[in-house]
């Protein structure tokens, strides 16, 4: 065993199906693995966790169940790398592997207490803060509720289980990267309910509850590179393993339905509300993250950490955060200067290569809580946002496919096709204008106000003629 790994050294035999992750990937494995582990090693508790995919993965899930549910994730800070040893996990599910009735029959166990979920945006078929009742994925659940293929379908169906066999309800925690992520999950779930049974709609609302978190971990996605450079460190391959940052942080609103798992001992904050917490992070390190991603991806950067090395990317980055702080309404105890020193050093972090590519994902689902709330916040208070302003236009620009230097940018994104027709028939001004009309990305009162889309078009006009580095250095 490498000297520098920490193995998961607490008795698993005696672990326990308390805990059920839905959406079980890297991120899950980096943070709340780590988390649960963590409060294992310091413990007695119980509490093991099964966790589950309901898409792609199956082959993941197996290679997991080869390893008895054993992982490596390696913490990484420049050239410094702590190994740990996972041992969290007792259990894998996946439909199309063990069948949709055994992901059921798991969650309808009354040995269950929480249910965990990293599903994206996506998996919570929303539409404008409601269930997407147009999505064909809900549309074909709502026709066979008793073999659901959601994670929505699957969780009220497991609930209707529950309630049938008198068992108790759960706590259904989101960990995906949106705000009020607990709301949401129950306004979808419960609409969902309501239009299967409205009694179980009534006893779900009664009986379970949907905390609000916080997640952070820079997480990214493993690569053949990184592969090798994990079976190094640990002497033979781990085709489970993943790298993540030194630095984590989960912040759970303390609204659990019954048992709570202590995990205060594994570095967990229980708070009365999440929602500073989710802003600080959304508009600081998610905002600046895709404001790098966009104009360090067009200015030819391939990672966070490049970017960081140019003089100024680096410090219009630092003046973003500040420019974003100004939205925030912090509790006293929160260091905000504090936090943004500490993001500039995990950006800066080499180890982690972090794609900018990568990050540049999503915009359309990502813009509005990164730099869209804030910038209502500024126009409310007749503040400047020049720099936020940019950030639109970089995604605005990189969603034209091509760098400053010609090579080519990936656009992965669920708008793709229309934003590529856009950019094929539009330019200048017109292209602006086309990409504000779609009201996914930009609500219309937004659009409405001449400020902001004046602001939005001087700050494309300056980025699409002068490139990346004049137009940061004339923001300010």
């Amino acid at each position: 065993m490498p000297p520098s790994l920490f193995p998961a050294d607490y008795d698993r035999s005696r672990l326990k199906p308390r805990i059920m992750h839905i959406g079980f990937g890297a991120f899950a494995k980096a943070h709340v693995c780590v988390f649960h582990d963590e409060m294992l090693r310091k413990s007695q508790s119980d509490w093991g966790m099964v966790v589950c995919r309901l898409n792609s993965g199956e082959e993941t899930l197996t290679k997991l169940d080869k390893t008895h549910g054993l992982f490596t994730v390696g913490e990484m800070a420049d050239d410094d790398l702590h190994l740990r040893r996972v041992g969290a996990v007792i259990k894998t599910l996946h439909p199309r592997r063990d069948g949709t009735n055994a992901l059921l029959g798991q969650l309808a166990d009354p040995d269950l207490q929480v249910v965990t979920l990293t599903i994206t945006e996506k998996g919570y078929c929303l539409s404008k803060g409601h269930l997407d009742t147009n999505n064909p994925a809900i549309v074909a659940d709502l026709k066979t509720p008793n073999a659901p293929k959601t994670a929505i379908g699957i969780l009220v169906e497991s609930l209707r289980l529950r309630s049938a066999a008198q068992n108790a309800g759960l706590t259904i925690l989101s960990c995906d990267n949106l705000p009020a992520n607990g709301q949401l999950c129950q306004t979808t779930v419960l609409e969902y309910a309501n239009k299967i049974d409205p009694e179980l709609a009534d006893w779900i609302s009664t009986n379970c509850t949907f905390p609000c978190s916080m997640v952070d971990r820079i997480t990214p996605a493993m690569t053949e590179e990184s592969n090798t450079k994990m079976a190094i460190a640990l002497g033979s391959p781990d085709p489970n393993g993943v790298f993540c940052e030194q630095f984590r942080q989960w912040v759970v609103e303390d609204n659990f339905a019954a048992m709570r798992p202590d995990w205060n001992l594994g570095g967990v904050e229980l708070v009365r509300d999440v929602e500073p917490y989710e802003d600080l992070k959304l508009r600081l390190l998610n905002g600046t993250h895709s404001f790098l991603a966009y104009l360090g991806a067009l200015d030819g950067k391939e990672t966070i950490a490049e970017c960081m090395t140019d003089t100024t990317l680096r410090s219009e980055a630092c003046n973003l955060m500040q420019e974003q702080a100004k939205s925030l309404s912090m509790p006293d105890n929160v260091d905000v200067p504090a936090y943004i020193d500490a993001l500039m050093e995990r950006f800066s972090n080499r180890a982690l290569q972090h794609k900018t590519t990568q990050i540049a994902a999503d915009g359309t689902q990502k813009l509005p809580q990164r730099l869209l709330a804030p910038i209502k916040f500024h126009l409310k208070a007749k503040r400047p946002w020049p720099l936020a302003a940019l950030g639109i236009a970089g995604w605005m620009q990189y969603c034209r496919g091509r760098s400053e230097a010609g090579h080519d940018l990936p656009l992965n994104d669920q708008l793709a096709d229309k934003i590529s027709e856009i950019a094929a028939q539009n330019d200048k001004a017109e292209y602006v204008r086309q990409l504000l009309s779609l009201e996914m990305i930009f609500a219309p009162d937004l659009v409405a106000n001449p400020i902001f889309t004046e602001t939005i078009q001087g700050a494309f006009e300056t980025l699409s003629t002068k490139g990346v580095q004049t137009a940061l250095a004339e923001a300010n």
